[in-house]
């Protein structure tokens, strides 16, 4: 019972008084206190110069040093920080730091890899060892060198930053192959893998998305996709709602061959779809770079084994031409009529075809026959920019339409229809002189 007694005490004693790890720099003291949550904005963002002090709370070093690291950050205020990291309490973070000693005292400067501090501990050689830092930073800044934060992700990278707030509509909405990096900017791994992130990140535009998350900021995203160490590289192909992870090299050449071969087995079966209203325009011709929109004969002059057959020729050139970032739409004859008034379609008769770019507001017709080859040497042109753009003018109106129900058209027939009706009063006439 005694000993109970004496646990529940000890217990006791610490929930008032603090733990041990908080003993060693009160919260008053000039030494600034990092944590997981603040390390990235205090010290590989700061503009300035950073000392930090890795300790364990019962390391008799670390408890003799804590005085002298006090009056140096005392000595060294508004010219450099000086912090400490409890490495017992935040192990993950120590240890990508290399930690295996305490206390250990490392030195950050913007844009460039953390130095170790051999020196004595004494105020004096601590606070000449971070002048000496400042200094060579000064120099270089004067020299024009920029003097940006350590942040791994650089402006000329083409790995798109990803948030909470642009992640869905980028990513799940998107038919594009996606493969993203979720990191931590303390992570040494990550930090590691950065160069080589930028360097396929840029080899791959325009064929493969490479974006990435920074899970100290963007923690419900890692939560959503049980991220749990860094970095993670989740591939998000087809199916948008089960990424995969990728557990290749963290190499660029290894992560652009996985990236081409997946993109030969992500590609969405392509599309002609029917130009049934605004919405369709919106969708698949505003941000395409081309959008080709074919007008097909009415249901009557083709049936609908004739109409098919210029549907699956679209398809044909579609999946030609699958890599391309265009899209394909059809209109039966005299459905889309101010459409068809803005590009002429009336000069050329059905079926017509045209390529058209909504962003740029011009269009180009197919002036040979509508046939395979004829269609894909259009489309050919269209893609290096064509020959002949026409200016639409004004965003012509699409209307809402019923869309085609994959039958043959019928002639309606009036039950009522007699002669007289074709004839009027003259054959009224006629009959009565009968």
């Amino acid at each position: 019972m005694a000993i109970r007694v004496g646990v529940l005490l000890f217990l006791l004693l610490v929930s008032v008084l603090g733990s041990p790890a908080a003993s060693l720099y009160s919260a008053s003291s000039p030494v600034l206190q990092l944590n997981p949550s603040n390390f990235k904005s205090k010290v590989l963002n700061s503009n300035g110069v950073v000392l930090v002090e890795f300790f364990a709370p019962w390391c008799g070093h670390c408890k003799a040093l804590t005085p002298t690291w006090e009056r140096a950050a005392s000595v060294l205020k508004g010219i450099a920080t000086v912090a400490a990291l409890d490495a017992d309490a935040h192990k993950s973070l120590a240890q990508e730091y290399g930690i295996q000693g305490f206390p250990t005292i490392k030195l950050f400067v913007p844009g460039k890899p953390p130095v170790d501090y051999q020196g004595a501990r004494d105020v004096k050689p601590i606070a000449e060892f971070a002048l000496q830092q400042i200094k060579a930073l000064l120099k270089e800044r004067l020299n024009g060198k920029p003097a940006g934060g350590s942040s791994q992700k650089t402006e000329t990278s083409a790995s798109i930053e990803l948030t909470s707030s642009n992640f869905d509509e980028l990513i799940l909405k998107s038919k594009e192959l996606w493969i993203v990096e979720f990191f931590a900017p303390w992570c040494g791994h990550c930090k590691k893998l950065a160069p080589e992130w930028k360097r396929a990140s840029n080899n791959l535009k325009g064929k493969v998305k490479l974006g990435h998350v920074d899970c100290d900021a963007e923690k419900s995203l890692m939560s959503r996709y049980n991220v749990q160490g860094f970095p993670t590289i989740l591939v998000f192909g087809a199916d948008k709602d089960s990424p995969f992870q990728y557990e290749g090299a963290r190499t660029a050449s290894a992560i652009e061959s996985f990236a081409l071969e997946q993109l030969e087995t992500n590609v969405a079966p392509p599309e002609v779809s029917e130009l049934t209203g605004p919405d369709v325009m919106e969708e698949k011709c505003s941000p395409a770079a081309i959008c080709f929109v074919a007008f097909l004969p009415d249901i009557l002059d083709s049936k609908a084994e004739g109409r098919n057959k210029y549907i699956e020729l679209l398809l044909s050139v579609a999946e030609k031409f699958k890599r391309s970032p265009y899209s394909y739409v059809w209109a039966a004859a005299g459905k889309q009529v101010n459409l068809e008034n803005q590009v002429g379609v009336g000069g050329y008769g059905y079926p017509a075809l045209i390529a058209l770019n909504v962003k740029k507001g011009v269009y180009a017709p197919l002036r040979s026959a509508f046939e395979l080859d004829q269609v894909i040497e259009f489309v050919k042109e269209a893609g290096r920019g064509g020959k002949g753009n026409l200016p639409l003018g004004n965003m012509p109106t699409v209307v809402p339409t019923e869309p085609w129900d994959g039958k043959d058209g019928e002639i309606i027939e009036d039950d009522e229809f007699s002669l007289e009706d074709l004839m009027g009063d003259e054959a009224a006439t006629d009959n009565d002189e009968l």
